[in-house]
């Protein structure tokens, strides 16, 4: 009887895509596109990550419309010319067996202001003179994000089925870009949240009021990316879990969600969480070890719906551990992989894969295998250093 293969090594089928372990690149922006379209710095981020060893490999959060962008340097896909320097990338990442994946999302009220490393300070009038106008954001309520933030524009009518049907056309794009998966990003206070928390919706006519309404604008997107995605291939939605520390949008809210969710095509639920605040009891997440695993686990369990956890998983038993247990049926990390690349080759020899070396290119793989023979190799007891055997090896490679 041969060893059983770590289930984070085990391959994936989701629809008819199929992912060679469970291991996720999870979307990182990164703040350095140009006029939305990706750049040389993409290839070599998202093409350093795949040579690793992961399953999947996400893009990061790409705006849907120009006016949907955080800043003025996030990634997009709003127009057709955005779709060859993509295909550029996921035919990098085709090539080595990561599949590529998208997340689409929109702003909101979140929009017009500077990048991570400026802390997302809302831009000022100022920074026009520096090629960074301000541009009003849109949300479900006219409710800025916080102290110093500019009044959004309340979506009417019009609004809501002109950003459905930018989700809509960037799917199309996405497609023809030459990627396997769409995240729909529905968390982190961004417009799709915004619309199912209370705490930032405040309407009255049918996207408000009421959760079944709350969620009309999430489900009407997803019917739409759907319709248009092809039916062989998966789609994810990332959600919030929970609203941020003083929120409403709630864990019961969520498994609704996720139902509903189901129901209209979605195939993984991707659990993160926070990113919207208020003045209810409700409690801050704390960062610790796997800090959403629990969220992940609760949607799997009561909603039917494969999961994907996310959330400080640094360690190849701390990921093993959460698929072995059914907990989620995928991990993915982000910041652990800036660190570390090959995270995913070298989880797999830890949890004692054979030839967890496959998962690498064979021009580093045929390397690698070269120098733990050489490792092998007893000492020359006569001379020291490299017998000749040892030199021969090396020489040969």
């Amino acid at each position: 009887m041969g060893k059983k293969t770590p289930m984070l090594f085990t391959p994936v089928a989701l629809r008819g895509v199929v992912a060679r372990n469970r291991v996720v690149v999870s979307p990182m922006c990164q703040y350095v596109s140009q006029d939305g379209a990706p750049t040389d710095w993409h290839l070599v981020h998202l093409g350093r990550l795949a040579l690793g060893g992961p399953g999947i490999v996400f893009g990061e959060e790409t705006a849907v419309e120009a006016r949907g962008r955080k800043t003025h340097h996030c990634a997009g896909i709003w127009k057709n010319e955005h779709i060859q320097a993509y295909r550029r990338i996921t035919d990098f990442l085709r090539r080595y067996s990561a599949v590529p994946a998208i997340q689409l999302g929109h702003s909101g009220r979140k929009a017009s202001s500077h990048g991570a490393i400026r802390d997302w300070a809302p831009l000022a009038a100022e920074d026009a003179a520096k090629g960074l106008p301000p541009w009003t954001g849109l949300a479900p309520s006219p409710l800025p994000p916080g102290p110093g933030w500019p009044t959004p524009r309340e979506m009417d009518a019009g609004d809501i089925a002109t950003v459905i049907a930018a989700w809509r056309e960037a799917t199309v794009r996405a497609l023809d870009a030459g990627f396997d998966i769409v995240e729909i990003h529905g968390a982190h206070g961004y417009l799709v949240h915004q619309f199912l928390s209370p705490v930032t919706n405040r309407r009255t006519d049918a996207y408000g009021g009421s959760r079944e309404n709350r969620m009309r604008f999430a489900l009407e997107v997803t019917e739409a990316v759907r319709r248009v995605w092809p039916e062989d291939k998966p789609l994810f939605f990332r959600v919030s879990a929970v609203d941020g520390k003083g929120g409403l949008w709630d864990i019961d809210d969520t498994v609704a969600l996720a139902r509903a969710l189901k129901e209209r095509g979605v195939d993984v639920i991707d659990c993160s969480s926070g990113g919207i605040t208020g003045s209810s009891p409700m409690p801050v997440v704390r960062r610790i070890p796997g800090y959403q695993v629990g969220f992940a686990e609760r949607i799997r369990r009561e909603a039917n719906i494969p999961t994907m956890a996310v959330g400080l998983i640094t360690t190849a038993y701390q990921a093993e551990e959460i698929l072995a247990s059914g907990r989620a049926d995928l991990v993915a990390l982000a910041r652990e992989l800036l660190w570390n690349p090959n995270w995913p080759v070298q989880a797999a020899r830890q949890l004692g894969v054979d030839d967890a070396y496959d998962l690498l290119p064979p021009e580093y793989a045929h390397r690698l295998r070269r120098r733990d023979e050489v490792a092998r190799l007893p000492l020359n007891q006569t001379g020291g250093g490299l017998g000749d055997a040892e030199v021969a090896l090396i020489e040969s490679t």
